[in-house]
């Protein structure tokens, strides 16, 4: 039954043109062509980017932080109690007005005491200013690295310059050792994000995420084993070009550098939009649409690429109306919070106020957070 299956998922009418099998693309005469299985590499180099994401936000981010003024807020913890306990680990964090009675009765404190413990436990639960600066720094050192390493694979292409030139003898297209790299590194980046997403700051577009990583991983993949490579190192460079701006922007916001982080923010939103919004739909989207049927009849392999494409654009027009809307209140001055995070609450009894006056504890104050994220 297994040979079945995957002799039907092989099967070259698939994900092949009409007349063309996988023995066309057979390495011979010194040319090398992807494969399938060179995808497999992907998987321990993915677990070996987590190790080295550990290192470096141990032996690089964290010592940067300390040099940037990174600081904490110290939060005020919630008193323990274990009938609160218990409903905020089994039922919700976000307890209703009939929920917060029936809980004071149970654990003998006041509404508002019941309120404040709420506010307090679900602060403890956030993720501290050291956790989302260190994997924002992560992110901008591997994006920053991996466009200059796509600019260096592509600039030097003949279909870097014409589009045309992506499908001229597809797809008897020999493959480059550093398109090979490339894609690895990129795919095994990708695997990396996916497995660290539970772990890593959840955001309210935390679903979208894992949308965006899973139709990357998807599209990246089946564009090596079909052989789509030219399109596909395009397409990689293309979404890393604003991605280190987005991710540096952030940083200068965790270290307090707001009008850094507001100037960069304006640079990554002129970026995103042209790069995402002009030039994927109606450059890249329109290559990898019209230009194929030039050569051959449309089969399954191609709609199949091009409604990931369509996915994937989907989530780039969510994300530009989100940035477009921090944007706008950069410019005009006004504060501006990041659309998908969660806002840090804030006590408002007397007692609270006073001891923010007169010590370090900051809690009851409300929290400029310009964490601003495409697709994190």
């Amino acid at each position: 039954m297994f040979q079945t299956l995957y002799s039907y998922f092989w099967w070259e009418r698939l994900w092949l043109p009409a007349n063309l099998t996988w023995a066309d693309l057979e390495d011979r005469d010194g040319r090398v062509y992807a494969k399938a299985s060179d995808l497999y590499i992907t998987l321990p180099l993915a677990f070996l980017f987590l190790v080295v994401r550990h290192l470096f936000e141990t032996y690089v981010a964290t010592p940067l932080a300390g040099l940037l003024n990174v600081k904490e807020k110290v939060r005020l913890k919630a008193t323990p109690n274990a009938v609160l306990e218990k409903f905020y680990a089994a039922t919700t964090k976000h307890p209703k007005q009939a929920d917060v009675e029936m809980l004071s009765k149970k654990s003998g404190c006041t509404v508002r005491q019941v309120e404040r413990w709420f506010r307090r436990r679900r602060n403890q639960d956030r993720p501290s200013l050291l956790k989302k600066f260190r994997e924002a720094s992560w992110r901008f050192t591997f994006y920053l690295i991996a466009f200059i390493a796509g600019m260096a694979v592509i600039v030097d292409k003949p279909w870097f310059y014409d589009l045309r030139e992506v499908w001229k003898g597809y797809p008897i297209q020999s493959m480059l050792p550093s398109q090979y790299w490339y894609y690895m590194i990129e795919l095994s980046f990708y695997w990396s994000l996916l497995f660290s997403i539970a772990s890593d700051v959840k955001r309210k577009d935390f679903k979208e995420q894992i949308i965006h990583h899973v139709a990357t991983i998807i599209l990246i993949s089946f564009s090596w084993f079909a052989n789509y490579i030219r399109a596909g190192t395009l397409i990689m460079a293309l979404h890393d070009s604003s991605d280190y701006l987005l991710e540096s922007a952030k940083m200068f916001n965790y270290a307090g550098w707001r009008n850094t982080c507001n100037n960069i923010f304006i640079v990554f939103a002129a970026v995103f939009i042209i790069t995402r919004l002009v030039i994927l739909p109606f450059w890249i989207m329109h290559c990898t649409v019209f230009y194929p049927l030039d050569l051959y009849p449309a089969f399954f392999g191609y709609y199949f690429f091009n409604f990931m494409m369509v996915v994937l654009q989907s989530l780039h027009i969510f994300w530009a109306y989100l940035i477009i809307r921090m944007a706008q209140k950069f410019i005009t001055g006004k504060v501006v919070e990041d659309e998908r995070s969660d806002r840090e609450e804030t006590d408002n009894s007397e007692e609270e106020e006073e001891a923010a006056k007169n010590g370090p504890l900051s809690n009851g104050h409300p929290v400029l957070n310009n964490n601003h994220r495409k697709t994190d």
